[in-house]
C-alpha cells in the first residue's frame, strides 16, 4: 500500500481538479493505494462529483503556509505520510499506467522529475516520490534555513536545493513525462510560436505548469484524458 497525495489549498482550482485527478489514478494505478487530499477547503468532501470516491481529507497541522509554501508540508512527520508516497500536482493529465512511477527505486530514494527547462538544473515538483525518511532531510532543514529561503520563488528551487545532490536521490526517466506546452526537454520549443500541443505516445503524465490549465485546453485528446 502507498500513499497518492495531492494538495488541494487556496482557490487557484476548482473542484473537478482533485475529482478528475482521483478518477484518472483510478483508471491507471493498479497496485494498492490510499488517495489523500490534503485541502483547507471545509466542504470538499459534501460536493456530489466526490460521491463514491475514497479520498482522505486531511489539512495540513500548520497554517502560517501560503500558496505553494504548503506542499513543503508534506515532508513534515506531522502529515503522517508513512511509507512510501507518490505526489501529483493538480493540473496535470495521467495517460497510461501510473504504477512504475509509484515503485521505481527503492523506499529510501527521492525519485524527482527533472524540470522542462534544462537550463535550471531543478527538479519540477509537480510529480515526486518519497518516503518519510525526507521528514528530516527536507522540511526540518527548511524550517532552520527560512530565512536563506525567502528568496527563492518556489517550492521546487526549495526542495531541489535540500534533495538534489542527496546521495539517494534519482530522477524518473525523462520519457515518462511530458510538457503541454514544450513537449520535450531539449529547448528549443520554448517559444508559444513553437507550441503544438500534441501527445506524447511515449510519456505516462503530462504536466500543464503555468498557462494554460487543463480545462482551458481545446484538445481532444486531453478533454478524453482530463475527466
Amino acid at each position: 500500500m502507498i500513499n497518492f497525495a495531492c494538495v488541494y489549498y487556496g482557490d487557484k482550482y476548482t473542484f473537478p481538479y482533485v475529482s478528475n485527478l482521483y478518477n484518472m489514478v483510478e483508471r491507471n494505478l493498479t497496485i494498492p493505494y490510499r488517495f489523500i487530499c490534503f485541502t483547507d477547503n471545509t466542504v470538499i468532501h459534501k460536493q456530489r462529483i466526490f460521491k463514491d470516491k475514497n479520498i482522505e481529507y486531511k489539512q495540513f497541522k500548520r497554517h502560517d503556509f501560503e500558496g505553494w509554501f504548503n506542499k513543503l508540508q508534506l515532508f513534515s512527520k506531522q502529515s503522517e505520510l508513512d511509507g512510501d508516497t507518490l505526489y501529483m500536482d493538480l493540473d496535470v493529465v495521467i495517460m497510461k499506467n501510473i504504477n512504475e512511477l509509484a515503485t521505481i527505486g527503492e523506499s529510501k530514494n527521492f525519485v524527482g522529475m527533472n524540470d522542462f527547462n534544462p537550463t535550471s538544473g531543478l527538479f519540477n515538483s509537480s510529480i515526486m516520490r518519497f518516503n518519510n525518511k525526507y521528514h528530516n532531510i527536507i522540511w526540518e532543514d527548511y524550517l532552520k534555513r527560512k530565512t536563506e529561503f525567502s528568496s527563492m520563488h518556489g517550492d521546487q528551487e526549495i526542495i531541489s536545493s535540500l534533495i538534489k545532490k542527496h546521495e539517494d536521490t534519482i530522477s524518473f526517466p525523462d520519457s515518462w513525462t511530458q510538457s503541454y506546452k514544450w513537449l520535450n526537454r531539449n529547448g528549443d520549443r520554448y517559444h508559444i510560436s513553437k507550441q503544438t500541443y500534441e501527445q506524447d505516445p511515449n510519456a505516462k503524465v503530462c504536466v500543464f505548469h503555468g498557462n494554460p490549465n487543463p480545462d482551458e485546453s481545446p484538445q481532444e485528446w486531453v478533454k478524453e484524458l482530463w475527466k
